[in-house]
């Protein structure tokens, strides 16, 4: 089946829309070689810089976040797929100003093995850099088995959060340390009502099917062979469920992520409604009231949040659920100032 999308030759797909994303933004972001997306003020960084990868396809991440108090480099992979490592060690050159490279990776098989591969060549070469690696889904696996955990959108405040520590001045160490620190107190939720998958690659230029056309929601997940987010997750780990109301469905997810982190009465935790791509603004903001209603009668407070899309799968229903344990200097952090295409304080 012919997809039906706005694009020119699907070869082109990731090209041209970097290429939009730069003549959108001039002012915060320029492209590179190797899809590679650069802060405009790298350059004049006399601190330690943020680089990470990911495939396109699932915008506004990653590249979306990439400017001052964020990501310095973006190494963009085409449609779904991860870049190769020598663009990353590349990156990792070009954005070192002397103090040191933080390098995000996300948790999923083609991400890890560029990571791995990245990290072999900058040891070899005497790169200064460290690896955080986030993984926070909590239908995968148990936290014990956290390495069976994907990264999900917990990736982008992780990348506040370190972007923020590098900006006050913090060692490459310290940087590294806080955004471990708030990788290890996070974990996130998704439920699916229609999946993306192979056939909704619009690198491939073919619709994709309908999983729900039965009434069903948060099918089992469908998972491509690289273990990667373009099949979404399971909610609460249940499988396949008739639809629920929003309240319901909130109640499962805040108390499965409430449960996975050990978020105590009296806490105070971050809150990301994330829409997958084909879920209303509408529908989220329901589901947030839902959540912090929830989490109010378990007396735990919302001091951060954002609700709407971070980090999609094109047409894919559903939305993903982040909860993350706050404190004073991680909310200090995740609230200085930032400036990218999709975030901005």
């Amino acid at each position: 089946m012919q997809m039906k999308k706005f694009i020119n030759d699907p070869d082109n797909l990731t090209a041209e829309l970097l290429e939009g994303l730069a003549l959108a933004n001039p002012d915060i972001l320029e492209l590179g070689e190797d899809n590679m997306v650069i802060n405009k003020k790298l350059a004049e960084a006399d601190r330690v810089t943020i680089v990470t990868q990911g495939g396109s396809g699932h915008e506004p991440a990653i590249e979306g976040f990439v400017g001052e108090g964020m990501v310095d480099i973006d190494v963009v992979g085409d449609i779904f797929a991860a870049p190769g490592p020598q663009a990353c060690v590349d990156a990792i050159k070009l954005a070192d100003k002397g103090k040191g490279v933080l390098y995000i990776v996300l948790n999923h098989a083609g991400d890890m093995l560029t990571g791995n591969m990245t990290m072999k060549q900058c040891k070899k070469q005497g790169l200064n850099v460290v690896k955080v690696v986030t993984q926070e889904d909590v239908s995968n696996a148990p936290r014990e088995n956290a390495d069976d955990r994907r990264g999900l959108v917990g990736c982008i405040p992780t990348y506040k959060i370190a972007g923020a520590a590098a900006a006050e001045g913090m060692s490459l160490e310290e940087v590294a340390a806080v955004a471990q620190r708030f990788a290890d107190n996070m974990a996130t939720l998704a439920v699916v009502q229609r999946f993306a998958d192979n056939h909704g690659n619009p690198g491939r230029g073919r619709a994709r099917r309908d999983a729900s056309a039965d009434g069903h929601a948060s099918g089992r997940a469908r998972r491509r062979r690289d273990g990667n987010r373009h099949g979404g997750a399971r909610r609460g780990g249940r499988g396949r469920q008739p639809m629920k109301s929003a309240d319901e469905t909130a109640a499962i997810m805040v108390n499965a992520l409430v449960k996975d982190i050990g978020i105590e009465p009296g806490e105070k935790v971050m809150l990301i409604i994330n829409g997958s791509g084909a879920t209303t603004l509408m529908e989220q903001l329901i589901v947030y009231r839902a959540a912090v209603n929830e989490l109010a009668k378990q007396d735990i407070e919302v001091v951060a949040n954002f609700v709407g899309e971070m980090l999609t799968v094109q047409e894919q229903a559903g939305f993903q659920m982040f909860m993350a344990r706050m404190d004073d200097e991680l909310l200090r952090l995740w609230n200085a100032p930032c400036t990218t295409p999709y975030l901005k304080k």
